[in-house]
């Protein structure tokens, strides 16, 4: 059975979504100051579907981080 993928009716791609939600999670700046970063690379995004990705893949960005320091702990 194929996992389906969490981007898949999202117009924008995966790594685009992966940026924003970093910046944002990264770095002390707001959703309006990571829409002027992207704004300034050529990606036109309101700081309102930044909060929604922040939303819904926030959760699933974390646990990725956190299983890879797990495991980079364990080895």
């Amino acid at each position: 059975m194929t996992k389906s993928s969490p981007f898949k009716y999202f117009k924008t791609s995966p790594e685009i979504i992966r940026l924003a939600v970093m910046l944002y999670v990264r770095f002390p700046l707001s959703l309006r100051n990571v829409e002027d970063l992207l704004h300034e690379r050529g990606i036109d995004v309101s700081h309102e579907t930044i909060r929604f990705w922040w939303n819904r893949f926030g959760p699933m960005f974390a646990s990725e981080i956190r299983r890879r320091r797990v495991q980079q702990l364990r080895a």
